[in-house]
């Protein structure tokens, strides 16, 4: 009889119990075989009847309902649960918690007041292009603005205080108006090491603008960039955090649930949570959820 264990501790982007089922899958890592396949509450897990010390070594990939599957190594050997920690679907989404105008930052009600020319919203500010923003683009403004409100330079004041209007905004990124100071900034800022430049090729200008460099902060995952264009008085930026990967080697997301589709702004909101600690300001809802 074999009374090897294996626990598991699994929790969401913000540290709580996933309160969900999960699919547990265990590969024994000599022989091949899978072990265990099973279905439980996520709350508490132990995996029992696998083999002992010394050849207890599995690798296990747990699926839940509304997260992504987490793949990991795990031996009978350890007394220590093995803490997973899962980014959600995006897919599985049923509602998003984001902030009223008023509780915005600064930054953002400052921002969205002075943004009269937002391409398919024109004329639209403040409160009005904020409601008028869908899910997607909520979300995607909150993560670039939170973190360019954290990234400071040497004279104290963030990247986020020298946007002034934006004049689109995507899942992933916005365009905004910004003063040559930002750039200047910006490139001053790569001898401190706080920004490294970068290739703009795949940032494209817009119509009468001509490229002024491409920046990114050094974060390994989760990176501000900050691609810079010009027509000689006016200057824009393209502002966007990379993923660089961040799914799988922050939360060691299984291959095949990433491969192939586009960085969703989901992601960038689990990934801002658990590698930098930044709160983007809104909440994802799953079904357990409320």
């Amino acid at each position: 009889m074999t009374t090897g264990r294996v626990k598991l501790q699994m929790l969401n982007a913000r540290g709580r119990s996933l309160g969900e089922p999960v699919d547990v899958a265990l590969r024994h890592m000599t022989t091949g075989n899978i072990v265990v396949t099973r279905r439980q509450s996520a709350r508490t897990l132990t995996l029992s009847g696998l083999k002992e010390p010394p050849d207890g070594l599995y690798r296990l990939e747990v699926d839940p309902a509304s997260y992504l599957p987490v793949g990991a190594f795990a031996n009978t050997a350890s007394k220590d649960p093995v803490r997973l920690i899962f980014p959600v679907d995006p897919t599985k989404v049923r509602a998003i918690e984001f902030p009223v105008f008023a509780d915005l930052a600064l930054d953002a009600q400052r921002i969205l007041d002075a943004s009269t020319q937002v391409l398919g919203f024109a004329g639209v500010t403040g409160n009005a292009l904020w409601l008028g923003l869908d899910d997607i683009r909520r979300a995607g403004f909150l993560n670039v603005l939170t973190k360019a409100q954290l990234t400071a330079f040497a004279n104290a004041r963030s990247v986020a205080s020298y946007f002034q209007e934006l004049r689109e905004v995507r899942g992933d990124r916005f365009f905004v108006e910004v003063p040559h100071e930002l750039r200047e900034e910006v490139k001053n800022a790569t001898l401190s090491g706080l920004f490294t430049e970068v290739s703009s090729l795949l940032h494209h200008p817009p119509a009468g603008f001509d490229h002024a460099g491409s920046f990114k902060t050094l974060d390994r995952y989760g990176n501000l960039q900050l691609t810079f264009f010009t027509d000689g008085a006016m200057w824009r930026a393209d502002a966007d955090i990379d993923d660089a990967g961040g799914l799988e080697h922050i939360f060691q997301v299984v291959e095949h649930a990433v491969t192939g589709r586009p960085t969703h702004p989901f992601d960038i909101h689990e990934i801002l949570l658990i590698h930098q600690r930044i709160d983007p300001g809104y909440n994802l809802l799953v079904a357990v959820d409320g």
